[in-house]
């Protein structure tokens, strides 16, 4: 769920996000289905929208085989949350939230209070330091979010390393301004893409979001 708040001048606003006027968003289902996840006044927050959320658990859930208890999960851009607790509300064994907001950081650590979350972790910091910290230490996760800012180009720097992190069969959820898909139908996707496959794809208003895999080393090679 990017949902991080982006910092911006008064002369420098950043680009329209996901049009999304309610203050707040739910979990879709599992143990705290219904429960609803307050969306700060903060600029740049974008929640993923509820409906999307909705059938981007499904397209997990099926291809996990339902299977959450074996589901390790990093949020590298938790914002409010959404994407991660609807994770452990479905059973995942652990959570990891990262974000680089003050005020972001201590709505997660309240809603995680409220929900009695004990398989939720939530940690202030820069994704990208996190990510390669994460690398350093070996870490393996099931399931990666990604739901950055826009036009900052943190796709092209973040998922690099999530092939490091991600343990074998698992999946990245990818929102973007732009359908990562029309890249693969070049002859030379850029390299940042090259060792990954696009399982599922969709778009919602303006936002266009993906289930990647990481591609074999036969695969990227032939």
């Amino acid at each position: 769920m990017g949902n991080s708040p982006v910092t911006t001048s008064r002369k420098a606003k950043p680009a329209p996000r996901h049009s999304h006027a309610a203050r707040q968003v739910r979990i879709i289902g599992g143990q705290w289905k219904r429960t609803p996840l307050a969306v700060l006044d903060a600029e740049g927050l974008r929640p993923t929208p509820d409906r999307v959320r909705e059938t981007v658990f499904n397209w997990i859930n099926h291809l996990f085989d339902g299977n959450w208890a074996a589901v390790r999960c990093l949020d590298l851009f938790a914002g409010t949350g959404a994407l991660g607790f609807e994770a452990a509300s479905r059973g995942a064994a652990e959570v990891l939230m990262l974000e680089s907001d003050a005020a972001a950081i201590r709505q997660l650590d309240a809603t995680r209070e409220k929900l009695k979350a004990t398989q939720v972790t939530v940690r202030r910091g820069d994704a990208l330091a996190a990510a390669q910290s994460l690398v350093r230490q070996g870490a393996r996760f099931q399931l990666i979010f990604l739901d950055p800012p826009y036009r900052q180009e943190w796709l092209v720097k973040i998922l690099p390393l999530c092939r490091q992190l991600l343990a074998d069969g698992g999946l990245v959820y990818a929102e973007a301004e732009t359908p990562l898909n029309a890249a693969f139908d070049d002859d030379n996707p850029p390299e940042w893409l090259a060792g990954w496959t696009v399982v599922r794809a969709d778009k919602a208003g303006m936002v266009f979001y993906h289930l990647l895999q990481r591609k074999s080393m036969s695969e990227i090679q032939a």
